[in-house]
């Protein structure tokens, strides 16, 4: 229980000090500084730091700590909880920004200097991450000295079939993403938190389930077991794949790319009915004259015959019979 209070407190001090230094950056530097490259650089350190305690307890604490894996996978739900509440809007994460820039949401230059900040604060979590495994408060530290020149590798499984794996993870997440952007910070933090607690149960032991290419590079590309273009295959290329797929099925488009909809077609809001039209006015003006003009000879049923002159053939004998009976009287 001792190397387990002692990354407790490894991971409220790097969430507080990592605040500290959120807040006074924010306050001293202008908005665009702070939003492209301070608050992306002091995400990325966080997020490494803690990962990489993490790590070292997944890796040691079963066999050198009795940790079981319901208490691990509680405490990444419980990190990325705090990473959600603290992190003021960062990704840390490069293929969250490249797909930012793929949504139209974020320009060029913003883009590059939120991956230069990732890169440079994931660079900075190991390096200090490290001094502090120096100091070898518990014995985890002190059996991690010991095994720092033969780091074992995260991947754990072919090659292609840990591309597949990462860009199905990344691919779930980024849809997840998407799907929760417009949600309040209290439904979405969560879900995100438990998405990721899944994933890493499910693909950590294959991959360690980074889909972050600044973490992988920073936490696993060093070890020996793969070389660097295969560890590129896994945790670069499946994550980006993963990430353009879950663009494309949910928006149909890359807008950065092009407009044109792929996947689904633009429906009219207005809908044209099926059924036979009702007439309208005129129509209804036109059949009541063309039911009013017939052929000479025509009658309706009911109707008494015309004549040659257009007059009905009964109104000659009655007229005639009306004549009569004035000139008797």
């Amino acid at each position: 229980m001792d190397a387990l209070n002692v990354s407790l407190s490894f991971f409220l001090a790097t969430i507080t000090l990592c605040q500290a230094a959120r807040r006074a950056s924010k306050a001293l530097l202008p908005a665009g500084a702070y939003d492209s490259f301070a608050r992306e650089a002091v995400g990325a350190a966080q997020l490494g730091a803690c990962c990489l305690e993490l790590r070292l307890l997944v890796e040691l604490g079963p066999w050198a700590g009795g940790f079981g894996p319901d208490l691990l996978l509680t405490l990444l739900f419980l990190l990325f909880l705090a990473h959600g509440a603290t992190f003021d809007g960062a990704s840390a994460n490069p293929a969250v920004s490249l797909q930012e820039f793929l949504l139209a949401e974020a320009s060029v230059p913003s883009t590059l200097l939120k991956l230069a900040a990732q890169g440079l604060g994931m660079q900075a979590a190991c390096a200090l991450t490290r001094l502090y495994w120096a100091w070898e408060l518990s014995d985890l530290h002190v059996l991690q000295n010991l095994m720092a020149a033969h780091c074992s590798s995260a991947l754990r499984t072919t090659v292609p079939r840990g591309a597949l794996v990462e860009g199905a993870c990344a691919f779930s997440f980024h849809l997840t993403l998407l799907r929760l952007h417009s949600s309040l910070p209290v439904y979405r933090v969560p879900a995100v938190a438990l998405l990721v607690t899944v994933m890493a149960y499910t693909a950590g032991p294959l991959t360690s389930a980074f889909f972050n290419p600044a973490l992988a590079a920073s936490v696993t590309f060093h070890c020996s077991g793969h070389t660097l273009l295969e560890y590129a295959q896994v945790y670069w290329l499946g994550p980006l794949t993963g990430m353009v797929l879950a663009v494309l099925l949910y928006h149909g488009h890359l807008p950065r790319l092009f407009q044109r909809n792929l996947l689904y077609s633009q429906k009219n809001k207005y809908r044209t009915p099926r059924g036979k039209l009702a007439p309208g006015p005129g129509d209804t003006q036109m059949s009541a004259e063309g039911r009013r003009v017939r052929e000479p000879g025509q009658r309706r049923v009911g109707q008494q015959p015309l004549g040659p002159s257009g007059h009905a053939l009964c109104e000659r004998p009655v007229r005639a019979r009306s004549l009569a009976g004035s000139q008797d009287r």
